[in-house]
């Protein structure tokens, strides 16, 4: 991600708080770059990798305080890890790829068809009096890791 659009989050981010009420900490800050520099959503074990100088409990709690601001999405998985990124109104549309055997996440990003055919569900959902805020897309299934063990037991009759 270039300066430019480093700087863009860091003052949408800023607003967002400050409609809050809430600071913009340093480490919040951090939290933010780290998020905004992944590539999809992460585990706190990833950006505590990343970010060895936050203390887990401390990221944990701005994660929260981040989220409660609509800066930081949480992604709920099979698994016993959340994975977080940066709300997807700071940095573009997109789904999910979820691996219901390891809770891996991957971003994708849909074909104009896809949302197409969405953005036409959501207007007849309207027209039922739904009050449509948004949607998420997200495949189920299992990644290249989890799936080549189940290939091979499959193959073998086991």
């Amino acid at each position: 991600m270039g300066p430019g659009r480093a700087e863009e989050i860091e003052r949408a981010v800023r607003r967002r708080l400050d409609e809050q009420q809430v600071r913009f900490t340093p480490r919040r800050r951090r939290l933010v770059e780290v998020l905004a520099a992944a590539t999809r959503p992460v585990t706190i074990a990833e950006i505590s990798a990343q970010a060895p100088d936050l203390a887990v409990s401390s990221t944990y709690r701005n994660l929260v305080v981040l989220e409660t601001a609509g800066v930081v999405h949480r992604i709920v998985t099979g698994d016993d890890f959340a994975r977080f990124e940066l709300a997807e109104d700071l940095t573009g549309h997109h789904h999910h790829l979820v691996c219901t055997a390891c809770g891996a996440v991957e971003d994708l990003h849909a074909s104009a068809e896809l949302e197409a055919a969405v953005a036409a569900a959501a207007g007849r959902a309207r027209r039922r009096g739904f009050v449509v805020e948004g949607h998420r897309l997200d495949l189920l299934g299992r990644c290249p890791a989890c799936r080549e063990p189940a290939s091979a037991a499959s193959a073998t009759g086991g």
